[in-house]
């Protein structure tokens, strides 16, 4: 008994990155925890620091610091000089394609499950069900993309990303079908339950998958171009199905879906390889680095050849089509087990933590007003239709593309002005500096909505509030898995699962109640209450991040929490 309570004590600790009172460095504890468990399982605990020396800060610039001088952008991660199969060194259509499969994959997954919100209440009316359970259509898959994140990235890592996307993409389609054709309520919500199954393979690995095709500099623009693809689906969907419901039926949005997803599967069948890489440090390899004009070259020899040796390096025979189009790719050498085990002790990096509470609040608040407004709209005083409901959509939307621009483009602006004013060295933090931008956006947005609502006031402040809103969705999750992957790239698909699935579940708990919480204590009272947590997470958290961040990176760094 003593044994078992001290064990469970001793996973506990590192799990949950709980500190002994009496301790004051953090890193004693974790290393005395992880050294703990590597007697009790036999496994072995190591850092990112012994993974990656940077420890997030790099040089991205070089050469000609002046104002005025010509900027060299360096290629990080550095690609493989002998290796043509590389994704970093695919041609550039090959890159389009794999990472428009994946958009369309997770944009798919949100328009077929979240875009039936506007016939909500025909489906209450339908199916005799109140309005809180009608509201389980979206709930429990909200659960469920985050729960089974848990699941898919381990066996992508251990067993290729391909396959999990081929055979989950099948899926996604057959639960369209299965949707379409359901007779009766709980066929309906299964059918977006195993859909939510199928398309959590995308809320992590599709970000891990930017990071196996595009080098840091491109990373900002690129994650907002996916988050866009996450939140579209939740606005375009909606926008859609109101028009769909009102003069069809709610049965052809999901027979449209299927339509889709088939469409989609065949692309990532027959175009998408695996893009699965063991990148390898080559002793000796020059920087690789753009020219001077700031635009996105592919890596070729000329740029790859190492400047230090005068000798020829081997090249590697590029896979033909076939070879790409195999499902198998071998298993990765670290157990199946491992890989389940590996990312729950990371919850203990600060950039971790900030993401997913950021991701998390941006995403109540925007599911909030999915599942509320079409009983706000198509009840008195407004009496909307499905089809006029459906048109809230249009400013969610504006605020996804507004959001995802702010949160992409313009932090990789930011980073590139503020990377040249530090001489070249980049540091993760620099990215934190525009969550202002939805601080306050969002902020204003959660009081316009929920005064409007309350007072039942014109139709023009719900449709501001929610856009308003809806930039957050796009905007902090670009922003804050940027910085995570940033922080922590050797084990990015491990971060980013954390921060995917744990951002669902605490979304969960917080939707889960959320009727019966605004009817009680009404729509002030309810989004002033979202308002002050989403500003206390992100202000406050960006601020402490701004100035220690740095200081606690290099410090995380050592903490030997990584399950090799």
């Amino acid at each position: 008994m003593f044994t078992f309570r001290w064990r469970r004590t001793c996973l506990v600790l590192v799990l949950s990155g709980s500190f002994l009172p009496e301790v004051k460095d953090p890193k004693v504890v974790i290393t005395a925890g992880s050294k703990a468990l590597d007697i009790m399982m036999g496994f072995h605990f190591t850092s990112l620091r012994a993974l990656d020396r940077t420890d997030g800060t790099v040089v991205l610039q070089q050469a000609g610091y002046g104002e005025s001088a010509p900027v060299d952008i360096v290629l990080f991660p550095q690609p493989s000089p002998t290796d043509p199969n590389d994704p970093l060194r695919w041609q550039r259509w090959k890159k389009h394609v794999a990472f428009a499969s994946v958009c369309a994959f997770t944009f798919l997954t949100n328009y077929s499950i979240a875009g039936l919100a506007p016939a909500f209440h025909i489906l209450s009316l339908e199916f005799d069900k109140p309005m809180d359970e009608t509201a389980h259509l979206l709930l429990y898959p909200v659960l469920v993309l985050g729960v089974f994140n848990f699941f898919w990235v381990p066996m992508a890592n251990h067993f290729g990303k391909r396959p999990v996307f081929v055979f989950a993409s099948a899926l996604l389609c057959a639960c369209c079908v299965w949707g379409a054709m359901a007779n009766s309520f709980k066929s309906l919500l299964w059918s977006n339950i195993v859909a939510a199954f199928a398309g959590s393979s995308t809320e992590a690995l599709g970000a891990a998958i930017v990071n196996d095709l595009f080098f840091l500099h491109e990373r900002g623009s690129k994650m907002g171009i996916y988050m866009n693809a996450i939140a579209g689906g939740n606005t375009v969907g909606p926008l859609v199905c109101g028009f769909i419901a009102t003069n069809l039926s709610w049965r052809w949005h999901k027979w449209i879906a299927a339509i889709l997803t088939a469409l989609n599967f065949l692309t990532i069948l027959l175009l998408v390889p695996e893009t699965r890489y063991t990148r390898e440090y080559i002793k000796g390899a020059g920087v690789a680095i753009c020219p001077s004009n700031d635009k996105i070259v592919m890596a070729d020899e000329k740029h790859l050849r190492p400047k230090s040796s005068n000798r020829i390096l081997h090249q590697e025979v590029k896979n033909t089509w076939r070879q790409e189009l195999s499902l198998w790719s071998g298993v990765s050498e670290t157990s199946l087990v491992k890989l389940f085990l590996r990312p729950w002790p990371m919850v203990v990096y600060p950039a971790v933590i900030y993401a997913f509470l950021c991701y998390s609040i941006s995403l109540v608040i925007t599911i909030a007003v999915n599942i509320l407004n079409p009983f706000v709209l198509q009840a008195p005083p407004y009496n909307w239709s499905p089809q006029i409901n459906g048109l809230i959509n249009i400013p969610g939307l504006l605020g996804n593309v507004i959001g995802a621009w702010a949160g992409g483009d313009l932090v990789d602006m930011w980073c590139r002005w503020r990377t040249r004013k530090m001489l070249g060295i980049y540091e993760p933090e620099t990215r934190l500096y525009l969550v202002c931008i939805p601080l306050v956006i969002t902020t204003a947005g959660c009081l316009v909505f929920g005064y409007g609502v309350q007072n039942a006031l014109s139709w023009v402040s719900l449709f501001f509030g929610y856009g308003m809103i809806s930039m957050a969705l796009t905007a902090m999750p670009t922003i804050t898995i940027a910085y995570v992957s940033d922080c922590a790239f050797p084990v990015n698909s491990d971060v980013l699962l954390l921060v995917n699935g744990l951002k669902n579940i605490v979304a969960f708990g917080f939707l889960f109640g959320v009727i019966p919480w605004a009817e009680e204590a009404g729509f002030v009272r309810a989004f002033g209450t979202l308002a002050g947590v989403f500003a206390g997470i992100v202000g406050i958290g960006a601020v402490l991040l701004v100035i220690w961040g740095a200081s606690i990176r290099h410090t995380s760094a050592q903490w030997r929490v990584i399950l090799e």
